[in-house]
């Protein structure tokens, strides 16, 4: 997964305002535009001012070269149709799937750009006008790699709300809980890209689609216990309170052993899994070792026989796509239900 630093995102001067101003954008914090299509045509729908990660930027024109980081943040692009907006995608070919999305046309037309690291020299060589990407998403103070580096280069940024810095430590993430940063997104978006109507539909068929997978969960009000195992064997790295894993367990009819940990992504301890006995154990599956590797390990690691997910062979596995914040989060959910269910009637 991505590594966890702390930054605060500088302010900007008014005479770099004024020179991204030019660009198309009034900038708070971060943000960019180009000429877009409906704004040339005089659409009426521009200026139009939106608040990402606390910061409110004014568009007076769409962004028309965005580049985008990981999968999730390229598949929200996708699923609005926003594909002619971008100037490419970057992200590794072990994250997803791209054949069995209703959205895979948009990989087919968009550039893959790289399989690396984002940095400053692939976005410069894009053209790019906005970096969609998130704190450990792509953004990060290690190599430099920020909002307020990119506005230096006259380069924009939205920020992938479920990776907001929430300001209690410097380090952690998540202002909201998850399925409302993927739902602000899409509307956010939907604004700046003049697509109102396209996130709106969007975010109506995600809360349908949630909202009928609950309508089938027991009605006792047991919540089978689940743990997210997502990588580490010195210590487990695991889904806190703002992570997608949060909202796709809690509305798949399971409680998140780790919701205490009021972070997105954080280490934790085995000790502290052990403690809470997790009746089920969630793999996100990535990369190397693979789902099968990882419940191997889960299942052979001596100080986990007696937890009950273990003793009872209780794992799903969910791809790395299902559990960060992206448009597949709600077809997550419903899949984790029908397997919750199934633990529940055994």
């Amino acid at each position: 997964m991505h590594a966890r630093a702390a930054t605060a995102v500088a302010a900007a001067v008014a005479a770099l305002a004024l020179a991204l101003t030019g660009c198309g954008a009034e900038v708070g914090s971060s943000g960019s535009g180009t000429s877009g299509d409906k704004a040339a045509k005089g659409s009426g729908h521009y200026p139009v001012t939106v608040e990402n990660c606390g910061q409110k930027t004014t568009y007076d024109k769409a962004p028309q070269r965005v580049v985008t980081n990981d999968v999730g943040i390229a598949e929200i692009m996708f699923a609005l149709g926003l594909e002619d907006h971008m100037a490419g995608y970057v992200m590794p070919d072990y994250k997803a799937s791209r054949e069995d999305v209703p959205w895979k046309d948009g990989y087919q037309k968009v550039k893959w750009l790289s399989k690396k690291q984002i940095n400053k020299e692939l976005v410069l060589d894009a053209k790019a006008d906005m970096v969609f990407a998130g704190w450990n998403y792509g953004f990060g103070e290690g190599d430099g790699f920020t909002p307020a580096g990119l506005k230096k280069l006259g380069i924009g940024s939205y920020v992938l709300t479920e990776s907001c810095r929430n300001g209690s430590s410097g380090k952690s993430r998540g202002v909201m809980p998850p399925l409302e940063a993927l739902y602000t997104d899409l509307t956010t978006l939907g604004k700046i890209f003049d697509v109102e109507d396209r996130a709106d539909k969007l975010v109506a068929g995600f809360k349908k689609q949630v909202a009928d997978a609950q309508a089938k969960l027991p009605k006792d009000g047991h919540r089978p216990s689940v743990f997210l195992y997502d990588s580490g064997q010195d210590k487990p790295f695991t889904a806190g309170a703002y992570a997608g894993p949060q909202d796709i367990i809690a509305k798949a009819g399971g409680k998140n052993v780790m919701e205490d940990v009021k972070d997105t992504w954080a280490t934790v301890s085995w000790e502290a899994v052990v403690d809470r006995d997790p009746e089920v154990i969630l793999i996100n599956n990535y990369g190397t070792p693979n789902a099968e590797q990882k419940k191997e390990f889960l299942m052979s690691y001596p100080p986990l026989k007696n937890v009950k997910a273990v003793k009872n062979h209780r794992v799903f596995v969910l791809d790395y796509v299902d559990l960060v914040e992206s448009p597949r989060n709600p077809s997550a959910i419903a899949a984790l239900a029908g397997y919750l269910k199934e633990v529940h009637a055994g």
